[in-house]
C-alpha cells in the first residue's frame, strides 16, 4: 500500500474531527475571488520578482481628463460645513454628479458609462473625500457593491438594457438591502422570506416571489429610485427540507406596492442619505430577479464575488482620504501655529506624531495601489481586499486622532474654520460597514486566509470530505515538508527570492525572514487547535493582523520599485520598518497567549533573531519630520489625492500655506515681530515684500482663529437668560388648548433627488 494511502487512512477519522464542517454560505465566501500575493506571505515564500512584476498603476487619458476637469470642479462646488449644516449635498452638487455621470464609473462606454478601471474609480473617490465625505459616499454607493456591478456580472441582456444606461446617466438612482435588524454582520442569516407564488401582475399570470422584509442601514435608500433586495427564497409546493432555494437578488422600482421607502437614518449625523427600507406582501416578478430564474438561489455567491473585489476600493479610499488630509492638516498647521516662541511642529511631541502619520499613509497607500493594479490585472483578491478595509479605515482613525490631538482646540470648536471635525465624527462609520472590522479580521482575514492562501488546506479539506485516503495523505506529506523548510527558514533564515530595489534589500530580506516564522506559526496554531481555533477570535484576529502587516510591509517594497522617487526612500524604510515591528509583537502576544503545553520554548525558537525589530527611534521621527516640514514636494508625494473645496478651514489653510511657500523662510522673523509690535501691519512693514507678507499673516491669523456663534438672550439687567423658555411662556399669550397627538413625531425625510 503505497506511504500517501497509510498516512491518509490514519488521519482521515482525525481529521473529519479537527476540520470544521463547511455549510453552502461558507463555501460561497471561501471560493470567491482569488489569491495573489497575501498567498505567498502566507506560505512563507514572498517573491519579489513576482511583487514588481504587478506593474504601476496606470490611468488613460480619459481617466486623468476627469480628474483634472470634473473631480477638481466637483471639489471646488463642495463646502463640507455648508453640506453638514444642510444634512445633504445641494442641488447644483447632484445636478453635477448625474449630468458627469459620477454614478456610472464602472459602467462600461457602451452602456452609456465612463467604463472607468478600479485604480480610476478608487482614486475619484478618495480625491472628493478629501473635501467632504457624504459626497464621496454618496459617488462610491452606485459604483461598489449594487445593481450596477450585479447587472454587469450577472444580469440579462434585457435588464442591462433596461437599467445600466439609466444607472449611468443618473435617471436612476440605486441603494442595495441586504442588511437586517436581526441579521448585520451574519448576513447570510437574513430573515427576509419570499415565497414563489403566482398571481396577476400587469394584466397577465405571472410567476414570481412575495416577499417580507426589512432593512436598515441602506445608504440612498431614502432617494433611491430603484433597490437591490436580497432574500431568502422559498417554494412551498416543495417536500420538507427541500423548500429553501437560497438568498436571491432582485431589483425593485420605485415606488413599488407593499414596499415603505423614504424614511432616514443618520449615520453620527452625517448628510450623505441612509435609511430604513420595509415591504409587505410584495410581488417581485420573475424577470426582477438579477439574472432571472436561473440565478434564484445565487445570491450569495454573487454578493461574496462582488466583495471580493469591492472591499479594495471605496472603503479604503475614504480610509486613505482621511489620512491625506489629517497628514496636510497637522504639518501645515504645525508650521503656522507657534506656542512658547517657535512653530508646534517642531515639538518633539507633536513632530512624533506627524512622523508616524506619514509612515503608516506611505503603507497604508501602497497597499491601496498595489491591490488596485492587481484588480485591473483580472485578480479579485478577497483576503487582501479584506485586509485594505480593515487597516485602511483603522488608519484613517488613527491619523485623524492624532490630528485632533495637534490641532487642540483649533480642532474641537464646530463651525466654518473647523478643519476635521467632520471627519472626526465619521470615522466609525467606515470602520463598521461591509463587515465590522472587529470580525472582519479574524473570519476574512485569517478564516479566509488559512484555506485560500494556504497552499495545502484546502486539498486536504477536499480530500476529507471526498473521503479519499490516498489525497489527504500526498496532501499530508507536501504540508509536512511545507512545515519543515518553514521551520529551518525561521531559525535559520530565510532566503530573498527575486530581487527587490537595491535600496531595500535589507528590508527584504526582514519580511522574507517574518514570513516564514509566520506561516510556521499560523501552522502551529492551526495543528495545536484545530477547528476550535474558528471561535478563538482573539488568537485568529492575531493571526489576521500579522498577515496585513506582512501585505503592507510588500507593497511598500512594490512601491519604491515603481514610484522612481528616491526622496521618499526615508519614508519606505520606516513604513517597513513600523509594518515589521508590528507583525513581531503580535507574533509575541500571539505565543504568549496559546493555549497550549511548551508555547514559550516554541515560541523563542520560532521568533528568534527577531529581538532586534524595534519602533522607529526618537532620532528617526524628527528627521522624517524635518523632511516634511522642509520639503512641500513630499508631503504632495504623500497626499496626492488632496484637493481644493468651495471653502472653509482646509481652503483656507492651502491658502496660507501657499502664501508662506511663496515668503520662503522669512515667516519665522515675521512672527517674531508680530509677537513684539501685536500688529499684522507693523509686523509685514519689516518684510522685503509687505504686501506678500501682510496677506500671509492675514490668511495665518484666519487659520488661527475658531469660530463662536449667537449665545443665549440676556436681560434688561444684563444677565444671561437661563431660562428663554420659561421667559417666552410668561410673556406670550395662553394657547388654544390642542388634544394630544396620537402619532409618532414627524420625522424630517430629505427631498427627492432634484430632476436634471
Amino acid at each position: 500500500m503505497p506511504l500517501a494511502t497509510l498516512i491518509g487512512r490514519w488521519a482521515m477519522q482525525p481529521f473529519s474531527k479537527a476540520l470544521p464542517p463547511l455549510g453552502d454560505t461558507e463555501r460561497a465566501a471561501l471560493e470567491a475571488g482569488t489569491v495573489g500575493f497575501e498567498g505567498r506571505l502566507f506560505s512563507g515564500n514572498p517573491d519579489f520578482d513576482v511583487l514588481s512584476g504587478m506593474g504601476p498603476n496606470r490611468l488613460d487619458a480619459r481617466e486623468l481628463a476627469f480628474l483634472d476637469r470634473e473631480v477638481r470642479e466637483l471639489c471646488r462646488m463642495l463646502d463640507d460645513h455648508a453640506i453638514d449644516e444642510a444634512r445633504d449635498l445641494p442641488p447644483e452638487v447632484w445636478r453635477y454628479l448625474r449630468e458627469k455621470r459620477f454614478f456610472g464609473m464602472i459602467i462600461p462606454e457602451e452602456f452609456g458609462g465612463l467604463g472607468f478601471g478600479h485604480h480610476a474609480h478608487a482614486t475619484v473617490v478618495a480625491r472628493i473625500a478629501t473635501v467632504n465625505t457624504a459626497t464621496a459616499v454618496t459617488v462610491m454607493v452606485p459604483n461598489s457593491l449594487g445593481p450596477a456591478e450585479l447587472l454587469l456580472r450577472y444580469g440579462t441582456d434585457a435588464q442591462k438594457a433596461h437599467y445600466l444606461p439609466r444607472l449611468a446617466d443618473g435617471r436612476e438612482l440605486p441603494c442595495f438591502g441586504l442588511t437586517s435588524p436581526y441579521a448585520g454582520s451574519d448576513a447570510a442569516s437574513i430573515p427576509d422570506r419570499g415565497v414563489l407564488v403566482e398571481r396577476e401582475f400587469d394584466g397577465r399570470m405571472t410567476r414570481g416571489f412575495l416577499v417580507d422584509f426589512d432593512k436598515r442601514y441602506i445608504t440612498l435608500a431614502p432617494v433611491a429610485t430603484v433597490v437591490g433586495l436580497a432574500f431568502h427564497a422559498v417554494d412551498e409546493s416543495r417536500p420538507e427540507g427541500q423548500r429553501d432555494l437560497g438568498i436571491t437578488c432582485a431589483l425593485i422600482p420605485v415606488p413599488h406596492e407593499g414596499m415603505d421607502i423614504g424614511r432616514r437614518h443618520r449615520p453620527m449625523d452625517s448628510a450623505f442619505m441612509n435609511g430604513p427600507i420595509h415591504g409587505r406582501q410584495v410581488f417581485v416578478p420573475m424577470d426582477w430577479i438579477i439574472g432571472g430564474e436561473k440565478q434564484v438561489g445565487q445570491g450569495w455567491r454573487m454578493l461574496m464575488e462582488c466583495l471580493a473585489a469591492g472591499r479594495a476600493i471605496s472603503l479604503p479610499a475614504l480610509g486613505s482620504a482621511m489620512q491625506q488630509t489629517a497628514l496636510y492638516v497637522s504639518n501645515g498647521y504645525g508650521q503656522i501655529r507657534e506656542q512658547f516662541g517657535m512653530p508646534v511642529g517642531k515639538f518633539h511631541a507633536v513632530a512624533g506624531l506627524v512622523a508616524q502619520m506619514s509612515a503608516e499613509l506611505y503603507a497604508s497607500d501602497a497597499a491601496r495601489r498595489f491591490t488596485a493594479a492587481a484588480l485591473d490585472k483580472g485578480e479579485r483578491p478577497s483576503v487582501a481586499s479584506a485586509i485594505l478595509k480593515v487597516q485602511l479605515t483603522e488608519a484613517g482613525r488613527r491619523a485623524v486622532n492624532h490630528a485632533m490631538d495637534i490641532l487642540g482646540g483649533k480642532g474641537i470648536i464646530y463651525g466654518p474654520s473647523n478643519l476635521l471635525g467632520v471627519s472626526y465624527r465619521q470615522a466609525p462609520i467606515a470602520i463598521t460597514v461591509e463587515g465590522a472590522n472587529i470580525l472582519t479580521r479574524a473570519l476574512i482575514v485569517f478564516g479566509q486566509g488559512a484555506v485560500r492562501c494556504h497552499p495545502h488546506v484546502l486539498d486536504e479539506m477536499a480530500a476529507v470530505q471526498a473521503k479519499d485516503e490516498t489525497a489527504l495523505g500526498r496532501a499530508l506529506i507536501a504540508h509536512g515538508k511545507h512545515v519543515a523548510a518553514n521551520l529551518w527558514h525561521s531559525v535559520f533564515g530565510a532566503p530573498v527570492l527575486g530581487e527587490p530595489p537595491k535600496e531595500l534589500e535589507h528590508e527584504a530580506r526582514l519580511l522574507a525572514r517574518m514570513s516564514a516564522k509566520y506561516a510556521l506559526t499560523a501552522d502551529l496554531a492551526m495543528g495545536m487547535l484545530g477547528g476550535k481555533l474558528k471561535r478563538m477570535e482573539l488568537l485568529s484576529a492575531r493571526l489576521g493582523d500579522v498577515l496585513a502587516h506582512l501585505y503592507l510591509a510588500s507593497s511598500c517594497i512594490w512601491r519604491y520599485g515603481v514610484d522612481a522617487a528616491p526622496e521618499l526612500l526615508p519614508f519606505a524604510r520606516a513604513a517597513i520598518r513600523v509594518q515589521l515591528d508590528e507583525a513581531g509583537k503580535i507574533l509575541r502576544d500571539l505565543y504568549a497567549n496559546l493555549p497550549a503545553p511548551g508555547r514559550r520554548l516554541v515560541g523563542a525558537l520560532v521568533l528568534r533573531r527577531t529581538s532586534h525589530l524595534a519602533p522607529l527611534r526618537d532620532v528617526q521621527l524628527l528627521e522624517l519630520s524635518e523632511l516634511l516640514r522642509s520639503n512641500p514636494r513630499i508631503v504632495e508625494r504623500l497626499a496626492p489625492d488632496l484637493s481644493e473645496p468651495a471653502a472653509g478651514g482646509l481652503r483656507d489653510l492651502m491658502h496660507a500655506m501657499e502664501l508662506g511657500a511663496r515668503l520662503g523662510g522669512t515667516t519665522a522673523e515675521l512672527n517674531k515681530v508680530l509677537r513684539r509690535t501685536n500688529s499684522l501691519e507693523e509686523a509685514a512693514r519689516s518684510a522685503p515684500d509687505p504686501a506678500l507678507a501682510l496677506a500671509y499673516l492675514k490668511a495665518a491669523d484666519k487659520v488661527i482663529q475658531v469660530d463662536d456663534f449667537e449665545g443665549p438672550p440676556r436681560g434688561a439687567d444684563g444677565r444671561a437668560d437661563l431660562n428663554p423658555r420659561e421667559t417666552a411662556a410668561r410673556t406670550a399669550p395662553a394657547p388654544s388648548a390642542q388634544p394630544p397627538s396620537a402619532h409618532r413625531p414627524e420625522r424630517t425625510t430629505p427631498p427627492r433627488v432634484p430632476a436634471m
